[in-house]
């Protein structure tokens, strides 16, 4: 199938500010675009382009004072199919895991691994067999704990906070879910990328970037998503971190309010 991608986000800047980005589709999906990916800001900027420590595709720019308006769009093929399940994935040793994969055990700025959260993972989950069903397990838990409540979104809560809240976005629920993967010697990446209503009936909430994590099991990551509890179809990636901190679509260093902000995903003929 293919899917039509892109956001639209206007800001009003107090005076020239630098901006991180990372508003690119991930490399590791470049094979399935159909034209090439469009990203303009208006007025007129050059933007450098680098791979930052999780490969994910970044931009760095300085914007000037007044209105500015980032655009994304891409066509890209999809498969078409819900995501892989693979319910036998045995979980690793710690000894065992890769190198490279032991920083998505640690805490980052909204997974408090140490503390309350490590005492609550062990006594809700510590009695099930490791693996697959574990990592279910967690998101069954998470999806029933929290309700999502688009109105009550807040850029700092914690998972900690979104466990005692019960109430949250997509975001609050990877984090939780993250957490509890962690202390239970499971590592979990977040995610950030499009996901359409295809194949589930539409969303009442406006359409936006979706987050979902991913765990390494068996040898390979694999995608869970804690908010939805069931295979989806679309998934389009665009950044992978610790946690939403590693993958915003802006990081800016000065004065700015956002105006508006616009995210689309349709499957197109």
């Amino acid at each position: 199938m293919m899917i039509r991608v892109g956001f639209e986000a206007a800001f009003r800047f107090a005076e020239p500010t630098a901006v991180l980005l990372v508003p690119y589709i991930h490399p590791s999906r470049s094979y399935s675009l159909r034209t090439p990916e469009q990203f303009l800001i208006s007025p007129t900027v050059v933007v450098s382009e680098y791979y930052d420590t999780y490969g994910n595709r970044c931009g760095r720019t300085v914007v000037p004072a007044g209105p500015v308006t980032f655009r994304s769009n891409a066509l890209v093929q999809d498969s078409g199919l819900p995501d892989p399940q693979s319910p036998n994935a045995l979980q690793h040793q710690i000894q065992d895991l890769p190198s490279d994969v032991l920083l998505f055990l640690l805490a980052s700025r909204y997974c408090e691994v140490d503390g309350e959260l490590r005492d609550k993972a062990w006594s809700i989950f510590g009695h099930l067999p490791a693996g697959w069903t574990l990592v279910q397990s967690v998101c069954d838990f998470v999806n029933s704990h929290i309700r999502f409540d688009y109105m009550q979104a807040r850029a700092n809560r914690t998972a900690l906070e979104a466990f005692h809240e019960r109430v949250g976005v997509c975001r609050d629920y990877m984090h939780l879910a993250i957490t509890f993967c962690r202390c239970l010697n499971i590592p979990a990446r977040y995610c950030t990328g499009y996901l359409g209503d295809i194949g589930v009936p539409p969303a009442a909430s406006p359409m936006d970037f979706s987050a979902w994590f991913e765990v390494f099991l068996g040898g390979q990551w694999h995608t869970f998503d804690a908010r939805n509890n069931t295979p989806r179809i679309g998934r389009i990636l665009m950044a992978r971190g610790r946690d939403a901190a590693d993958v915003a679509l802006t990081t800016t260093f000065g004065v700015n309010k956002l105006e508006s902000f616009n995210v689309w995903t349709d499957e197109v003929a």
